[in-house]
């Protein structure tokens, strides 16, 4: 199986008048990353090698919805993808819960990431 290993990055908005959110080739392209990564000018976000249900690629850091009909979930929530123990997870600190991210799966669904949307972890969940 072929895995395909992406990142992307995240400027933070500390050192640059609007954040921005790049693949890693764009990052080279345009800036020194290595001094950047370095200094702590950036975020780095790691491709877990699935899409959500509108094809959507999921990152590390990414906001998740999750739905209804996957069997054996907890009720729907949102919570950020973080890897853990070696396993993509969605978590949700606020409730204690963590369910894996473990395919591709119809009912999960990125609503954004903790970099640009952190307001959507804090809202009901």
């Amino acid at each position: 199986m072929k895995r395909e290993i992406k990142f992307r990055a995240f400027l933070n908005s500390k050192y640059y008048e609007k954040p921005l959110m790049l693949s890693w080739e764009e990052l080279l392209e345009q800036y020194d990353a290595i001094d950047m990564f370095q200094r702590d000018l950036m975020t780095l976000m790691q491709y877990t090698g699935l899409h959500d249900k509108n094809g959507r690629e999921i990152y590390e850091g990414d906001v998740v919805r999750t739905g209804k009909d996957n069997i054996g979930d907890p009720e729907p929530m949102i919570g950020q993808v973080i890897m853990r123990e070696g396993s993509w997870i969605i978590e949700n600190e606020k409730k204690q819960e963590a369910i894996d991210l473990f395919s591709e799966i119809t009912s999960r669904e990125v609503i954004g990431n903790i970099f640009e949307d952190k307001q959507l972890l804090e809202g009901k969940q």
